[in-house]
């Protein structure tokens, strides 16, 4: 069974820093490529990251670009996401998601699994 599990999100001012992880299971978690999307109250789902198997090659939304940054150790099974410079536009629930192939494709962001998500809101 696979299994996505998001931690790390919170209660952050402006400005402020989080890091979010996500511990996988059930699957070759080397193999694939992963990503993040998050969803604000009452929007849809948006994507805002992703990472090819290997690491070497990550892409990120123009919402999120140089404050945000996806890595992943493989030795692990871990995926992470380290937010800089928060703004309250950044407030969502922060999943991470499991694609189909070893190599990120940008121009399809459609996902195979996703988890439950965590909670992250930016707020003075």
């Amino acid at each position: 069974e696979v299994q996505l599990v998001e931690s790390g999100g919170g209660l952050v001012q402006p400005g402020g820093s989080l890091r979010l992880s996500c511990v996988t299971s059930g699957f070759a978690f080397r193999t694939y490529s992963m990503g993040w999307v998050r969803q604000a109250p009452g929007k849809g789902l948006e994507w805002i990251s992703g990472i090819d198997n290997d690491g070497r090659r990550t892409r990120y939304a123009d919402s999120v670009s140089g404050r945000f940054t996806i890595s992943r150790n493989n030795a692990a099974n871990t995926l992470y996401l380290q937010m800089n410079s928060l703004k309250p536009e950044d407030t969502a629930v922060y999943s991470c998601v499991k694609y189909i192939g070893s190599v990120f494709n940008p121009r399809d962001t459609r996902y195979q699994y996703r988890g439950q998500g965590t909670q992250v809101t930016v707020s003075a």
